[in-house]
């Protein structure tokens, strides 16, 4: 990038007084005119002290709000019309930088690095990134081939666009990948090697990955609601339809239940075709320029 105003690095951290001071290095010698912006996300530490000292501009939080909200912070502050988002904890190598800014130049919105599966932390977690993955590609209409990498490349205006949309801790990646795909912003990735986390993690894999599917389905509905309504409204009829043929044919009754379950059906399909009108009202927002 050619000047600084262009591009700016978001980095949220927390308590990342030890990985900060040879990542900023890194990155000022890799993209020396970039704004770099670290959030203190309420460090106990002296990350915020470490990060001004090496020339990075700090925004510290007064409490802990969690990754998600630095991002927020991040995006709102930024100067740049490029954002590239990373963690502070040693995973993202500044290495793989050209390379997500080179295909976000051949006219991509959003340029995702996906982490080879050996680089994944434990087979539960490679098995439930692959599940999410699905998951929202079925959601999305679109391949995804790492739903939860922090380390990005985006469009300032376009990601601004969807800060309401984004939750305060650790599902960021999540939500705004499913809604520029949904959103019709072009998005692609970048095979990435992550390192191995300095420090202890803040994800809980239970209690965060229960989150992640439920951002996923709420997204999903958000803004494609039918992929989600509709196949749940096709199988209750079938169930309806299968269980009413089995109480025909074996006592010669239609039962409470087989009209139940058509009933409901028919709510589920009108209730998807309501969320879908609804869902248009985001897609009018994605078109408006914000400044």
């Amino acid at each position: 990038m050619n000047s600084k105003n262009q591009l700016s690095i978001v980095l949220p951290a927390k308590n990342e007084a030890a990985n900060l001071p040879e990542l900023l290095t890194q990155l000022k010698a890799i993209v020396p005119d970039a704004e770099i912006l670290v959030i203190d996300d309420g460090s106990t530490d002296n990350t915020a002290q470490i990060a001004q000292q090496a020339g990075a501009r700090v925004i510290s939080h007064p409490y802990s709000q969690g990754n998600g909200a630095s991002i927020k912070t991040g995006a709102r502050n930024a100067r740049g019309e490029i954002l590239i988002f990373m963690d502070a904890d040693g995973q993202h190598n500044p290495q793989n930088i050209p390379a997500l800014l080179a295909k976000l130049n051949e006219g991509y919105d959003m340029v995702v690095g996906a982490r080879h599966v050996s680089t994944q932390a434990s087979w539960f977690r490679k098995i439930g990134n692959s599940f999410y993955n699905r998951l929202a590609s079925l959601m999305t209409g679109h391949k995804i081939e790492d739903l939860t990498c922090g380390f990005r490349a985006v469009k300032a205006d376009k990601f601004r666009k969807f800060l309401y949309l984004l939750p305060n801790g650790f599902s960021y990646p999540t939500t705004s990948t499913m809604a520029f795909f949904r959103s019709g912003f072009p998005v692609a990735y970048v095979p990435i090697h992550a390192g191995k986390r300095e420090g202890k993690s803040h994800i809980r894999l239970l209690r965060d990955g229960v989150r992640f599917f439920i951002i996923i389905l709420r997204i999903g509905a958000l803004f494609s609601p039918m992929r989600l309504f509709l196949p749940i409204s096709g199988s209750v009829f079938l169930i309806g339809i299968s269980y009413y043929a089995y109480t025909y044919f074996t006592s010669g009754r239609f039962t409470n239940m087989s009209a139940l379950l058509i009933l409901s059906s028919l709510i589920i399909f009108l209730i998807g075709i309501l969320s879908e009108q609804i869902s248009s009202l985001h897609y009018r927002d994605a078109e408006r320029n914000e400044k």
